[in-house]
């Protein structure tokens, strides 16, 4: 387990280089920067912008040389300070970091939470009522595009009233005690998660209904139903732990894809995240911002495959021993 652990953080590393290098070339061919958008401001001198450009490395198109300015501080630890919001990027990245991922465990929750019973019951119930209503859901969620989808939904709040539009928070934050403020956060989570949940909740029932419907036809499964064994204890305790395992197989997957739903459905709520700030920092060209950023995106993605594989080894002995 040592040397697998070992081995998936240091392939880590050329991967965090590839991103970042792309996203640098990508802002370095960018036409201008976020000084450019200085010129012309009361109270501050052509000259200052100049001397800022060329503290930054910004008076330069060479991307190698760019590149290696971010990289060598970044290696110590050091990511600058934002452009637009002069703070320390780390600070900032810490601030909003929490806020993604409590939004998108919020809709791995709400996703796997409903799509394995629902692929199980598609499964079991194979062609009747129960298995078009699952297929229509899961067919709804894969057409369905998540930037409309986030606008129905606040429609949905608007014309309703029954859930807040924008934020985190209510304004009567700082009233409430723990327990409400739990529940006002949950409150603000509903409609997020929900969108941002749809979509995976869509694939994993799909899959999972699949794995049950070809496990429930493997011989064990037959041996179990000649033993008399009840049909939830064969469903239960013998296909859906076999049928499980792709599924945990694709939880590395759809983290990164939670992620990069994210981005957008934190931009359309007005979700306090990391989405946001990514969104806000592309904007206004804020380089230190955007490379702290995404740098935090792909080694939030290279912990959850991590965490992927470490589960699938956890729940199936045949990949431990190997």
């Amino acid at each position: 387990m040592k040397t697998f652990l070992l081995r998936r953080i240091l392939f880590a590393i050329p991967l965090i280089v590839v991103v970042t290098f792309i996203t640098k070339s990508m802002l370095v061919l960018a036409p201008g920067s976020y000084l450019d958008s200085l010129y012309g401001t009361p109270g501050i001198s052509q000259e200052f912008i100049e001397r800022q450009k060329r503290f930054h490395h910004l008076d330069t198109e060479n991307v190698f040389e760019r590149y290696w300015f971010w990289f060598w501080p970044a290696m110590r630890g050091d990511f600058g300070y934002s452009f637009r919001y002069r703070a320390s990027v780390w600070g900032l990245i810490g601030e909003r970091v929490v806020n993604t991922l409590m939004l998108t465990g919020a809709a791995l929750i709400f996703s796997w939470g409903l799509a394995i019973p629902l692929g199980v019951l598609a499964a079991v119930r194979r062609n009747s009522w129960a298995d078009r209503v699952c297929s229509f859901i899961s067919f709804f969620g894969l057409s369905i595009p998540s930037v409309f989808f986030s606008l129905l939904m606040i429609m949905l709040a608007a014309k309703s009233g029954m859930f807040p539009v924008g934020s985190m928070r209510s304004a009567y934050w700082d009233e409430l005690n723990a327990w409400g403020r739990f529940l006002d956060l949950l409150w603000h989570l509903a409609l997020p998660t929900v969108v941002l949940g749809t979509i995976s909740l869509a694939q994993y029932m799909r899959q999972m209904r699949s794995e049950m419907i070809e496990t429930l036809s493997q011989d064990f499964i037959r041996t179990a139903r000649a033993k008399g064994l009840s049909q939830s204890r064969i469903v239960w305790r013998h296909a859906v732990p076999n049928a499980i395992n792709p599924l945990v197989t694709l939880f590395g997957f759809s983290l990164a894809f939670l992620l990069a739903g994210a981005l957008i459905t934190e931009y359309v709520f007005a979700w306090p995240g990391l989405g946001t700030l990514v969104y806000e920092s592309l904007v206004n060209k804020d380089e230190p911002m955007v490379m702290a950023a995404v740098t935090m995106l792909v080694l939030m993605l290279v912990a959850g495959n991590l965490i992927a594989d470490l589960l699938l080894a956890l729940i199936d002995p045949r990949i431990r021993l190997e």
